[in-house]
Protein backbone atom coordinates (compact mmCIF):
# COMPACT_ATOMS: atom_id res chain seq x y z
CA UNK A 1 0.00 0.00 0.00
CA UNK A 2 1.38 3.42 -0.97
CA UNK A 3 1.11 5.69 2.05
CA UNK A 4 4.08 7.96 1.30
CA UNK A 5 1.74 10.80 0.30
CA UNK A 6 0.06 10.60 3.72
CA UNK A 7 3.26 10.11 5.72
CA UNK A 8 3.28 13.70 7.09
CA UNK A 9 -0.27 13.16 8.40
CA UNK A 10 0.63 9.77 9.89
CA UNK A 11 3.77 11.21 11.49
CA UNK A 12 1.67 13.88 13.23
CA UNK A 13 -0.97 11.37 14.31
CA UNK A 14 -1.46 10.92 18.03
CA UNK A 15 -0.93 7.18 17.57
CA UNK A 16 2.59 7.61 16.16
CA UNK A 17 3.74 10.47 18.41
CA UNK A 18 7.42 10.36 19.47
CA UNK A 19 8.30 7.71 16.86
CA UNK A 20 10.90 8.31 14.15
CA UNK A 21 10.04 8.23 10.45
CA UNK A 22 12.07 5.08 9.82
CA UNK A 23 10.36 3.25 12.69
CA UNK A 24 6.93 4.37 11.48
CA UNK A 25 7.69 2.87 8.07
CA UNK A 26 8.71 -0.43 9.67
CA UNK A 27 5.60 -0.45 11.88
CA UNK A 28 3.28 0.15 8.93
CA UNK A 29 4.96 -2.65 6.98
CA UNK A 30 4.44 -5.04 9.89
CA UNK A 31 0.89 -3.99 10.76
CA UNK A 32 -2.36 -5.37 9.38
CA UNK A 33 -3.55 -2.17 7.64
CA UNK A 34 -5.59 -1.07 4.66
CA UNK A 35 -6.79 2.25 3.22
CA UNK A 36 -10.29 3.11 2.02
CA UNK A 37 -12.00 6.13 0.44
CA UNK A 38 -15.47 7.40 1.40
CA UNK A 39 -17.69 9.91 -0.37
CA UNK A 40 -19.31 12.77 1.54
CA UNK A 41 -22.17 11.42 3.65
CA UNK A 42 -21.07 7.79 3.48
CA UNK A 43 -21.20 5.76 6.68
CA UNK A 44 -17.90 4.25 7.79
CA UNK A 45 -19.33 2.36 10.77
CA UNK A 46 -22.91 1.90 11.91
CA UNK A 47 -24.17 1.60 15.47
CA UNK A 48 -24.39 -2.14 16.15
CA UNK A 49 -21.32 -3.02 14.07
CA UNK A 50 -18.54 -5.13 15.54
CA UNK A 51 -15.35 -3.10 15.15
CA UNK A 52 -11.91 -4.68 14.99
CA UNK A 53 -10.01 -1.82 13.34
CA UNK A 54 -8.90 1.56 14.53
CA UNK A 55 -9.40 4.26 11.91
CA UNK A 56 -6.95 7.11 11.27
CA UNK A 57 -8.29 9.93 9.11
CA UNK A 58 -5.78 10.64 6.34
CA UNK A 59 -7.82 13.33 4.58
CA UNK A 60 -11.27 14.83 5.03
CA UNK A 61 -13.32 14.93 8.22
CA UNK A 62 -15.37 12.37 10.14
CA UNK A 63 -18.27 12.85 12.55
CA UNK A 64 -19.03 10.50 15.42
CA UNK A 65 -22.83 10.50 15.81
CA UNK A 66 -25.58 9.11 17.99
CA UNK A 67 -29.19 9.01 16.85
CA UNK A 68 -32.26 8.24 18.96
CA UNK A 69 -35.29 6.18 17.90
CA UNK A 70 -36.84 9.22 16.14
CA UNK A 71 -33.69 10.13 14.23
CA UNK A 72 -32.60 13.09 16.37
CA UNK A 73 -28.88 13.43 15.81
CA UNK A 74 -26.20 14.26 18.37
CA UNK A 75 -22.63 14.93 17.24
CA UNK A 76 -20.26 13.48 19.81
CA UNK A 77 -17.03 14.55 18.15
CA UNK A 78 -15.38 15.68 14.95
CA UNK A 79 -12.31 13.78 13.73
CA UNK A 80 -9.77 15.52 11.50
CA UNK A 81 -6.69 14.23 9.61
CA UNK A 82 -4.23 12.49 11.91
CA UNK A 83 -6.82 11.70 14.57
CA UNK A 84 -8.34 8.33 15.45
CA UNK A 85 -11.78 6.83 15.83
CA UNK A 86 -13.16 3.44 16.86
CA UNK A 87 -10.35 2.66 19.28
CA UNK A 88 -12.55 1.95 22.32
CA UNK A 89 -14.81 -0.51 20.48
CA UNK A 90 -11.86 -2.17 18.71
CA UNK A 91 -10.22 -2.86 22.06
CA UNK A 92 -13.43 -4.37 23.48
CA UNK A 93 -14.13 -7.35 21.24
CA UNK A 94 -17.42 -8.25 22.98
CA UNK A 95 -18.93 -4.75 22.68
CA UNK A 96 -20.70 -3.51 19.54
CA UNK A 97 -20.47 0.07 18.40
CA UNK A 98 -23.02 2.43 19.96
CA UNK A 99 -22.27 5.22 17.48
CA UNK A 100 -22.39 5.91 13.76
CA UNK A 101 -19.25 7.16 12.01
CA UNK A 102 -19.93 9.31 8.94
CA UNK A 103 -17.68 11.04 6.39
CA UNK A 104 -18.45 14.77 6.57
CA UNK A 105 -16.79 15.26 3.18
CA UNK A 106 -14.73 13.11 0.79
CA UNK A 107 -12.50 11.22 3.18
CA UNK A 108 -9.68 8.68 3.18
CA UNK A 109 -9.11 6.44 6.19
CA UNK A 110 -6.32 4.07 7.13
CA UNK A 111 -7.51 1.12 9.20
CA UNK A 112 -5.25 -0.76 11.61
CA UNK A 113 -6.26 -4.06 13.18
CA UNK A 114 -6.08 -3.48 16.92
CA UNK A 115 -4.16 -6.76 17.40
CA UNK A 116 -1.34 -5.20 15.39
CA UNK A 117 -0.95 -2.70 18.22
CA UNK A 118 -1.65 -4.78 21.30
CA UNK A 119 0.57 -7.76 20.37
CA UNK A 120 -0.72 -9.75 23.34
CA UNK A 121 1.84 -12.19 24.69
CA UNK A 122 4.66 -10.90 22.49
CA UNK A 123 7.81 -8.95 23.32
CA UNK A 124 7.37 -5.41 22.03
CA UNK A 125 10.00 -3.34 20.28
CA UNK A 126 10.50 0.20 21.58
CA UNK A 127 8.42 1.59 18.71
CA UNK A 128 5.60 -0.92 19.30
CA UNK A 129 5.64 -0.13 23.00
CA UNK A 130 5.36 3.60 22.24
CA UNK A 131 2.35 3.01 19.93
CA UNK A 132 0.61 1.00 22.67
CA UNK A 133 1.28 3.76 25.21
CA UNK A 134 0.05 6.39 22.74
CA UNK A 135 -3.17 4.41 22.28
CA UNK A 136 -3.69 4.33 26.05
CA UNK A 137 -3.14 8.11 26.23
CA UNK A 138 -5.59 8.69 23.37
CA UNK A 139 -8.29 6.67 25.11
CA UNK A 140 -7.71 8.61 28.34
CA UNK A 141 -8.00 11.89 26.42
CA UNK A 142 -11.24 10.73 24.79
CA UNK A 143 -12.65 10.06 28.23
CA UNK A 144 -11.80 13.64 29.23
CA UNK A 145 -13.48 14.98 26.08
CA UNK A 146 -16.66 13.03 26.79
CA UNK A 147 -16.63 14.36 30.35
CA UNK A 148 -16.39 17.87 28.90
CA UNK A 149 -19.31 17.11 26.57
CA UNK A 150 -21.38 16.08 29.60
CA UNK A 151 -20.57 19.45 31.14
CA UNK A 152 -22.05 21.19 28.08
CA UNK A 153 -25.15 19.02 28.28
CA UNK A 154 -25.61 19.72 32.00
CA UNK A 155 -26.15 23.45 31.41
CA UNK A 156 -29.82 24.29 31.89
CA UNK A 157 -30.49 26.77 29.09
CA UNK A 158 -29.45 27.14 25.46
CA UNK A 159 -27.65 30.38 26.34
CA UNK A 160 -25.68 28.69 29.10
CA UNK A 161 -24.71 25.83 26.77
CA UNK A 162 -23.59 28.29 24.10
CA UNK A 163 -21.62 30.48 26.50
CA UNK A 164 -19.93 27.48 28.06
CA UNK A 165 -19.02 26.04 24.66
CA UNK A 166 -17.83 29.36 23.21
CA UNK A 167 -15.76 30.06 26.30
CA UNK A 168 -14.10 26.64 26.06
CA UNK A 169 -13.43 27.15 22.33
CA UNK A 170 -11.85 30.57 22.99
CA UNK A 171 -9.59 28.99 25.62
CA UNK A 172 -8.69 26.14 23.27
CA UNK A 173 -7.80 28.54 20.44
CA UNK A 174 -6.18 30.98 22.91
CA UNK A 175 -8.06 33.98 21.55
CA UNK A 176 -11.32 35.83 22.14
CA UNK A 177 -11.67 35.83 18.33
CA UNK A 178 -11.92 32.35 16.85
CA UNK A 179 -13.45 30.15 14.16
CA UNK A 180 -15.93 27.43 15.07
CA UNK A 181 -15.26 23.90 13.77
CA UNK A 182 -19.02 23.44 13.16
CA UNK A 183 -21.67 25.01 10.97
CA UNK A 184 -24.97 26.04 12.63
CA UNK A 185 -26.72 22.69 12.23
CA UNK A 186 -23.66 20.79 13.42
CA UNK A 187 -23.30 23.07 16.43
CA UNK A 188 -26.96 22.55 17.32
CA UNK A 189 -26.49 18.79 17.01
CA UNK A 190 -23.34 18.93 19.13
CA UNK A 191 -25.08 20.86 21.90
CA UNK A 192 -28.34 18.89 21.53
CA UNK A 193 -30.48 21.98 21.01
CA UNK A 194 -32.99 23.03 18.35
CA UNK A 195 -31.26 24.91 15.53
CA UNK A 196 -33.91 27.64 15.26
CA UNK A 197 -33.92 28.20 19.02
CA UNK A 198 -30.12 28.29 19.04
CA UNK A 199 -29.98 30.82 16.17
CA UNK A 200 -32.50 33.04 17.96
CA UNK A 201 -30.46 32.82 21.15
CA UNK A 202 -27.26 33.73 19.33
CA UNK A 203 -29.00 36.82 17.94
CA UNK A 204 -30.12 37.81 21.46
CA UNK A 205 -26.61 37.25 22.82
CA UNK A 206 -25.22 39.49 20.07
CA UNK A 207 -27.82 42.16 20.84
CA UNK A 208 -26.95 41.92 24.55
CA UNK A 209 -23.29 42.60 23.74
CA UNK A 210 -22.02 39.20 24.87
CA UNK A 211 -20.70 38.09 21.48
CA UNK A 212 -20.27 39.14 17.90
CA UNK A 213 -20.16 36.84 14.91
CA UNK A 214 -20.26 36.49 11.16
CA UNK A 215 -20.92 32.98 9.86
CA UNK A 216 -18.41 30.75 11.71
CA UNK A 217 -16.25 33.64 13.00
CA UNK A 218 -16.98 34.52 16.63
CA UNK A 219 -15.76 37.10 19.13
CA UNK A 220 -16.32 36.88 22.87
CA UNK A 221 -16.80 40.36 24.35
CA UNK A 222 -15.94 41.70 27.77
CA UNK A 223 -18.98 41.89 30.09
CA UNK A 224 -20.54 45.34 30.30
CA UNK A 225 -20.07 46.90 33.74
Amino acid sequence: MKLQYFLPVIQHSELFAHIGTEDIGKLLDAMDIYKKKYKKGNFIFYAGDTIEQIGIVLSGTVHILQEDYWGNRNILSQVRPGSLFGEAFACLSDVKSTVDVVALDDTEVMFINVNSIIHAGQVLTKAQERVALNLLAIMARRNMQLTQKIRYMSQRSTRQKLMFYLSEEALRQESSSFTLPFNRQQLADFLSVDRSAMSAELSRMKKDGLIDYYKDKFILKEPQV
